[in-house]
């Protein structure tokens, strides 16, 4: 399975694809991710575990969702049932994907902590006042601690990208799994530049009119890294099969085409001598 390094350009290309993908079936795909959301939402409710059996099993959400896709590309509708249909597979390789990046996550909120200090950390999580000589020292140790992390979350989330795709596609185990993904991130690191800078964008004008363009954009997301997995790892954009309606149309425009081809024949023969 090779690693493809795809053009600028194609960055911004995944979010099309991926909007079309979603605009064939815009109902469906709004269904599947509001329930994710509303599974996201349950499970914080339970207190600090939740988040964490969330973390460790949201690539298994996010391979069902990935099946769905490649479902409707074969011609067949996206269900709720993709969303649990990894559960019932090999969920343990994805599960090892969340519990690793469940790992890095606490790390680095660790390393974190560690650097801002006791002041910071009682700033943020119990909203502790600062004194105003102490407070440019808590500033910069929280600048500083927050670029450590922006620095160190990136290669996770690189990580972390692509390896349930792989996983449940190609039954590539999951370290490995992490390691293609990191590498196809850093190989096509500039169509990942205009991918996420084109995400920021579209996020914050989706939050403009109350959250509303979420209901869109979530689900193009989801979509978007089908895209760029075919993209990369496939070199192959999206190739959907034609359903029996789109055959039925074809065959009807290939026989009106013959019909008015056989038509035109007979009035060139009439108008001979």
């Amino acid at each position: 399975m090779e690693i493809h390094q795809v053009h600028g350009k194609q960055g911004l290309q995944w979010i099309l694809s991926g909007f079309y993908l979603f605009r064939k079936a815009p109902l469906a795909w709004v269904f599947v991710c509001f329930t994710l959301m509303l599974i996201a939402m349950a499970m914080s409710f339970i207190p600090l575990l939740g988040k964490f059996v969330f973390t460790l099993i949201s690539p298994v959400f996010l391979a069902g969702i990935m099946l769905g896709c490649k479902d409707m590309e074969q011609g067949n509708p996206i269900e709720l049932k993709h969303l649990f249909i990894a559960f019932k597979t090999n969920p343990a390789p994805l599960i090892t994907i969340g519990g690793i990046y469940l790992i890095g996550q606490i790390l680095i909120i660790g390393l974190v902590m560690l650097i801002g200090g006791s002041q910071m950390t009682d700033m943020l999580l119990y909203g502790k006042r600062v004194d105003e000589s102490e407070l440019m020292g808590v500033m910069s140790n929280m600048l500083t601690s927050s670029l450590i992390a922006l620095t160190l979350s990136i290669p996770l989330m690189m990580a972390s990208w692509f390896s349930p795709l792989l996983v449940i596609f190609h039954n590539v185990p999951p370290i490995v799994a992490m390691q293609k993904s990191f590498f196809a991130c850093l190989r096509n690191f500039i169509p990942f530049q205009l991918y996420g800078v084109t995400l920021i964008v579209l996020t914050v004008l989706s939050l403009m009119p109350y959250g509303v363009g979420l209901v869109i954009l979530i689900p193009t997301i989801f979509t978007s890294i089908y895209v760029s997995y075919k993209d990369i790892f496939l070199n192959e954009p999206l190739r959907f099969k034609n359903t029996e309606s789109d055959n039925d149309h074809q065959k009807t425009n290939r026989d009106n085409a013959e019909e008015g081809q056989a038509k035109n024949e007979n009035e060139t023969k009439r108008k001979l001598p």
